[in-house]
């Protein structure tokens, strides 16, 4: 795309949005986008979850990308995980495949 058909399809787009934002009724489709609020897990869901993938506490914080400790004070109640570490439980809750789909934790055979 040459750099004046670049302006202008940016023009046409600012106008198009210029015209919709002075309408009284809008011209432009507009989509509402809604986010589900991170989950609060208490401690005896973080350890039904873990205990889902079968893994150990260190392994299971390994996956997850925390520390072992971490892991351990949410089982015991002392702290909940919280951002990013509930949208991953919520996603291990939702979907049991999951660890399959995604195995950042390899099982290797001891000789």
């Amino acid at each position: 795309m040459s750099d004046n058909n670049v302006f202008n399809s940016i023009m046409t787009g600012l106008n198009e949005a210029l015209e919709d934002a002075q309408s009284e009724k809008p011209i432009l489709k507009r989509h509402k986008v809604t986010v589900e609020p991170v989950k609060v897990y208490d401690a005896s869901e973080v350890k039904k979850i873990r205990n889902s993938t079968g893994m150990s506490q260190k392994t299971f914080a390994s996956y997850i990308g925390v520390s072992d400790k971490t892991v351990e004070a949410w089982e015991a109640g002392t702290n909940h995980p919280s951002g990013a570490a509930s949208r991953l439980l919520s996603m291990m809750e939702m979907d049991k495949d999951l660890i399959i789909k995604f195995p950042f934790v390899k099982n290797a055979i001891a000789k």
